[in-house]
C-alpha cells in the first residue's frame, strides 16, 4: 500500500526515456489513424506553475486515451521564445540595446536565455509523466521555424490580407511598442475626470444656431474626459446628430455662463460644475451645430464641431472631445471629416518639444499641468477623481495609451477574413460549448490585427517600403519567400546587414527595409504551418487544441485568423478550454497571499500521479481549487484505487490466464455480475474519455473501486479465494473475473495515473507488451443477463438494510466481527424467491456465519425493496469458530481428525472441495 510515488516515479521516468518509450510507441502504432493534439507553446521564461501542470496533464490525458482508443497519437511539445519578457531578463544581465550591447549580441543572448529556460521547463514537464517527443520539440526561436513564419506571412500577404495604416493602437510606454488586443488586460484605475469649456469662436453664430441673441463672450460647448493628457491632440468636438442639446444659462461663482449640454445630461452636469439658476434658452438637435467653430481650451486655434454615432448620454456631457491620434472612435470619425491625426507623444510617453504647456513631460505626469493651465484661463469647469476600468499592459501591469503610429495590420474585412473566420468557427467542436459564442463575439467586433512591433528580439517583418510613398514593395510575397530561405540558413540577423537589399535583389536607393518585428502572437499563431505542416508525424488541421480559457483572445484566435487567412479553414477540429487554478476559498494564487501550490513540491512529497488524479477530480470547465488539504483528500482516494489493484494482483498470484481462466459462461453468477459491472463502467469510461469528461471517469472508477469492489464484490469473494483449494472451479471463477476486471481497470487508469498504471501492468499475469500504452481498451468484458443483474442489485439492497445492524452489534461489542452473527430474513414476493434461490450461500453474501429464511416475529428492521417486504433480525451466534475460515458453525469439531475445523473446511482440505453455485 505504501506507494512511495515521490521516490519511485523518477526511477520509472528515467527508465522510460532510457528505453525510448515514446519512440517505441510511435513505431508500434504506425499504420493506425493519426490523432493530433497540437501543443500550444508556453512562454520560455520562469519556472512552471500549477496552471502549467494542469495544462500539460490534461493534454497527456487526451494523448494517452487516444492511444488506448486505437489511434496513433504523436505529441510534439513546443515553446514560445520571442518577445518582451525575455528581452527584459536579458536587459538585466547585459544592458539595453545601444547602451551597453549591440542588437546582434543582444539577440544572441536572448536566444541563449530562451534555450536555458526551455531546458529547465522541459525537465519539470517530463516529471509530470507526459508522453511526448521531448528531445525534439519545436521552438519559435529556431531558424527553420522563423523562416516558416515568414513563409506563412508571404501567403497571407499574397491572399490580400495585409494593410498598412496610421491607426490608433494600444501602446505600452514601458514596452516601447504597440500591443495586440490579447496583450491588454483591464484593471481598476483612478483618473482625473474634467469638464472643460470649448468657447465658441463666434458667440453670435452659436446663438444663431439656437435662435438666441446676446450670448456671453465665452459661450460654448462643454466636454467631459477622463484623459486630460489627450487634450493637446484635440482636433474637434463631437456631438450626436440625433440627440437633443440645450443652450442653458446659469450662474457659477457669480459669473453668467451660456453652455451647450445634452438635454439628458443637463441636470447632472449643472450639479457637477456648480451651475446655479439654470435656464434653458433653446433646444436643437446635434446636427444643427455641425461645423460650428470652437476655440481650443488653451492652444489658441479653432476646432470644428463634428457628428458621430459613438456619442451617447451614458456619462459626460453629450459632447466628446476628439483626438484622432488617441482613440479608435476618434480616429474613425476623424477620417470622415478629414481631421489631422496629431500624436504629440513619443514611444517613451514623452510629449514632443513643440507641445504647448507639457513639452518634455511624461504623459502620466502631464495631467496636473494641463488641469492647472485650464483652471487658470477659466476653461476648466470641474475636476474630480474618477475610478474606472482601464487597459493595462499584461506584462508591466502599467496603463497603456492609444497612440496613432504607422503600423502593419492583418485586415479583418479587406479580403473577407472576418466572415471566413466566423464560418470556420461554426465547423469546430468547442468544449465547453460556450467557447464558440465567446470567440465568435470576439471575432465579430475585433479591429484589424496590428502585427508590427517596435522591439529587438523577434522575427523581422521582412518588408521593404518605398522611401517616398511609404507603400510596400510590389513583390513583397516573393521577397518574403527569398528572405525566409536566408533566415533558415543564417538567422534573422541577416535582415539588419547592410547588404540585405542587394541579397534580395531590391533597389536599395528606392526601397528601405522596415525595422519592425512581427507580433509574438503571430509567432505562435502560425504553428499550424510551422509545426503541423512541417512534421511528417503530424497533420493539419489538428484534431484538438487545448489551452486555458484566456486563449480565446490569444492563441485560439491568432491560430484561427492566420489559418483562415492562409487556407480558408480553422487549424483545429476541436478546441478544449480549461479554467484557472485557485485556492480552496476560490482566491487567485499569489506569493504574497501565501496560497501558492507549486507542482514541483507536490511531486516531491506526494508524487505526480496524485497531481494527475487531482486534475481528473477537478472540474476543468470551471476554476480548479487546489490546496494541501484538497491534495491529501485526493491521495486518500488514490490509496483506495491502488488498494483495489493491489488486492486483485495479490490474488492473481500463480494465475495463468492461458491455463486457468474460465469462459465467461462458466463463471459463477456473482463473478459474471462483477464482470458485467466492469463492462458497463468501461462503456461509460471510454465514452467519457472521448468527450473529455475526466471528472466522470474519476468518480466512476473511484466508486467502482471503493464501493462495487472493495465494499461488495471483493469483500464477498475473499472466502472463496482463501478457503477453497487452489484449483477449485469456484476459485478459478473468481480469479478469472478479477483478471478481466484488472485488465480493464489498468487501462482506465493509464491516461490519468500514468506511473501507477505501468506499475500495475508490470505485475500482471500473462504474456503482454512491456507498457500498457501499447494496449487498447480491453475487449474481454461482456455485459451479463439483465435479469441476473436485477436480482443481484436487489440482494445488494438487502445487504444495505442488514449491514447497519451488524455494525450496531459491533459497536455494542455484542459481536466482534460480522461472522460472529446469525441473520434471519423474511421476505415476500419475488425477493423471497431470489433469497431462496441463493439459499445457504447467502451467508457468504452477508459475510455472516448463518442466514436463515424464516418468519421474523420481532424484526429489527422492516423495509420495502422494489415493492416486496423484507424483515430482518440479527443475533450473535452460539456456535464455535472454525480456525480456518472463521465461520461459526455447528459442524466445528465434528471430524475427530480436525477438531478445530468446520465441515466444509474439512472437505476443502482433504476432499475435492465444497460446491459453490452462486458466489
Amino acid at each position: 500500500m505504501k506507494a512511495s510515488l515521490a521516490q519511485r516515479e523518477p526511477n520509472m521516468l528515467e527508465q522510460w526515456y532510457a528505453d525510448g518509450l515514446y519512440e517505441r510507441i510511435q513505431e508500434a502504432t504506425k499504420g493506425r489513424e493519426t490523432f493530433v493534439l497540437h501543443d500550444g507553446p508556453p512562454y520560455a521564461n520562469g519556472d512552471i506553475h500549477i496552471g502549467h501542470a494542469v495544462n500539460k496533464i490534461l493534454k497527456d490525458f487526451v494523448v494517452r486515451s487516444a492511444l488506448l482508443a486505437g489511434y496513433r497519437a504523436p505529441y510534439v511539445p513546443g515553446w514560445d521564445c520571442h518577445g518582451l519578457p525575455i528581452e527584459l531578463q536579458v536587459e538585466k544581465k547585459v544592458g539595453k540595446v545601444g547602451q551597453k550591447v549591440d542588437a546582434a549580441t543582444f539577440r544572441q543572448k536572448c536566444r541563449e536565455y530562451a534555450e536555458k529556460q526551455i531546458d529547465n521547463q522541459r525537465e519539470d514537464f517530463k516529471r509530470l509523466g507526459g508522453l511526448g517527443d521531448w528531445d525534439h520539440p519545436y521552438a519559435t526561436k529556431d531558424f527553420k521555424y522563423e523562416a516558416d513564419m515568414l513563409r506563412a506571412l508571404s501567403k497571407i500577404v499574397e491572399r490580400g490580407h495585409l494593410k498598412r495604416g496610421v491607426k490608433p493602437v494600444h501602446w505600452c510606454f514601458d514596452c516601447g511598442s504597440a500591443l495586440a488586443e490579447a496583450e491588454i488586460e483591464y484593471q481598476d484605475k483612478t483618473s482625473t475626470a474634467i469638464d472643460v469649456l470649448f468657447p465658441a469662436a463666434d458667440p453670435a453664430e452659436l446663438g444663431k444656431r439656437f435662435g438666441v441673441d446676446g450670448l456671453a463672450d465665452d459661450a460654448g460647448v462643454v466636454i467631459w474626459t477622463t484623459t486630460p493628457w489627450t487634450i493637446p491632440a484635440n482636433q474637434a468636438v463631437c456631438l450626436n446628430a440625433e440627440l437633443d442639446y440645450d443652450l442653458v444659462r446659469g450662474v457659477r461663482d457669480g459669473k453668467q455662463l451660456d453652455l451647450v449640454l445634452a438635454t439628458e445630461l443637463r441636470d447632472s452636469v449643472a450639479e457637477r460644475i456648480g451651475l446655479d439658476k439654470v435656464e434653458v434658452l433653446a433646444t436643437v438637435k446635434g446636427e444643427a451645430l455641425e461645423h460650428l467653430k470652437l476655440h481650443h481650451p488653451y492652444r489658441g486655434d479653432d476646432v470644428p464641431v463634428i457628428l458621430g454615432d459613438h456619442v451617447t448620454t451614458e456619462t459626460g456631457t453629450g459632447a466628446v472631445h476628439t483626438a484622432p491620434g488617441h482613440g479608435q472612435d476618434d480616429f474613425d470619425v476623424g477620417l470622415e471629416y478629414n481631421l489631422p491625426v496629431v500624436n504629440p507623444i513619443d514611444g517613451r510617453g514623452i510629449f514632443v518639444d513643440d507641445t504647448p504647456v507639457v513639452a518634455g513631460e511624461h504623459v502620466w505626469k502631464a495631467n496636473a499641468k494641463l488641469v492647472e493651465a485650464m483652471r487658470e484661463n477659466g476653461t476648466l469647469l470641474a475636476d474630480e477623481d474618477f475610478g474606472h476600468s482601464y487597459p493595462h499592459c499584461w506584462r508591466h501591469k502599467t496603463p497603456t495609451a492609444f497612440r496613432t503610429t504607422p503600423q502593419w495590420f492583418i485586415a479583418m474585412d479587406q479580403a473577407g477574413l472576418r466572415d471566413d473566420a466566423l464560418k470556420a468557427i461554426d465547423n469546430v467542436r468547442w468544449v465547453p460549448e460556450w467557447g464558440q459564442a465567446r470567440i465568435r463575439g470576439m471575432i465579430e467586433t475585433r479591429p484589424d490585427w496590428c502585427i508590427s512591433r517596435q522591439r529587438t528580439w523577434g522575427v523581422p517583418l521582412g518588408f521593404f517600403i518605398d522611401r517616398d510613398s511609404q507603400q510596400p514593395h510590389p513583390d513583397t510575397p516573393e521577397l518574403l519567400q527569398k528572405f525566409a530561405d536566408i533566415v533558415e540558413n543564417d538567422g534573422v540577423d541577416a535582415w539588419y546587414a547592410d547588404d540585405i537589399a542587394e541579397r534580395l535583389g531590391v533597389d536599395g536607393d528606392r526601397y528601405e527595409p522596415v525595422p519592425d518585428i512581427l507580433d509574438v502572437w503571430f509567432d505562435s499563431g502560425v504553428t499550424h504551418h510551422c509545426v503541423l505542416d512541417q512534421r511528417s508525424e503530424l497533420k493539419r488541421p489538428a484534431d484538438i487544441y487545448l489551452e486555458g480559457s484566456d486563449q480565446h483572445r490569444g492563441w485560439f484566435q491568432s491560430s484561427l485568423l492566420t489559418s483562415v487567412a492562409m487556407h480558408g479553414i480553422a487549424p483545429y477540429e476541436q478546441v478544449l478550454t480549461h479554467g484557472f487554478t485557485v485556492d480552496a476559498e476560490g482566491k487567485k494564487m499569489s506569493k504574497s497571499q501565501g496560497n501558492v501550490v507549486a507542482p514541483q513540491q507536490v511531486m516531491k512529497t506526494l508524487g505526480a500521479d496524485i497531481l494527475r488524479l487531482w486534475v481528473a477530480a477537478a472540474d476543468y470547465r470551471q476554476e480548479m481549487s487546489v490546496s494541501d488539504e484538497i491534495l491529501k483528500r485526493v491521495a486518500d482516494a488514490y490509496r483506495r484505487i491502488r488498494n483495489t489493484a493491489r488486492f486483485l494482483l495479490g490474488n492473481l498470484n500463480g494465475f495463468d490466464p492461458e491455463k486457468h481462466a474460465c469462459s465467461l459462461e462458466e463463471l459463477l453468477p456473482l463473478d459474471r455480475y462483477a464482470v458485467d459491472m466492469a463492462a458497463r463502467l468501461q462503456d461509460e469510461v471510454t465514452e467519457a474519455y472521448r468527450n473529455y469528461r475526466y471528472l466522470n471517469i474519476y468518480q466512476g472508477v473511484h466508486h467502482f473501486c471503493s464501493v462495487d469492489m472493495g465494499a461488495f464484490y471483493l469483500d464477498i469473494i475473499k472466502d472463496r479465494l482463501y478457503t477453497l483449494p487452489e484449483d477449485h472451479p469456484a476459485r478459478r471463477s473468481a480469479q478469472t473475473a478479477m483478471h478481466h476486471i484488472l485488465e480493464a481497470l489498468v487501462r482506465w487508469l493509464a491516461p490519468i495515473c500514468s506511473f501507477t498504471a505501468e506499475e500495475i501492468w508490470s505485475e500482471m499475469p500473462g504474456e503482454r507488451d512491456d507498457t500498457v500504452m501499447l494496449a487498447t481498451w480491453y475487449d474481454g468484458l461482456a455485459t451479463g443477463d439483465e435479469a441476473d443483474r436485477a436480482t443481484i442489485q436487489r440482494l445488494r439492497k438487502v445487504r444495505e438494510v442488514v449491514g447497519p445492524w451488524l455494525e450496531q452489534l459491533r459497536r455494542d461489542k455484542t459481536i466482534g466481527a460480522s461472522l460472529a452473527a446469525e441473520i434471519t430474513l423474511e421476505a415476500s414476493g419475488k425477493l423471497a424467491e431470489e433469497l431462496e434461490a441463493v439459499g445457504d450461500e447467502l451467508r457468504f453474501f452477508f459475510i455472516s456465519s448463518d442466514v436463515r429464511l424464516a418468519p421474523v416475529a420481532e424484526p429489527m428492521e422492516t423495509a420495502e425493496i422494489d415493492g416486496d417486504t423484507l424483515k430482518v433480525a440479527v443475533q450473535p451466534t452460539e456456535h464455535a469458530k472454525c480456525v480456518r475460515c472463521w465461520h461459526h458453525r455447528d459442524s466445528v469439531g465434528a471430524d475427530d481428525k480436525h477438531p478445530e475445523l468446520c465441515g466444509r473446511c474439512v472437505i476443502n482440505v482433504e476432499g475435492p472441495g465444497e460446491t459453490r453455485r452462486w458466489g
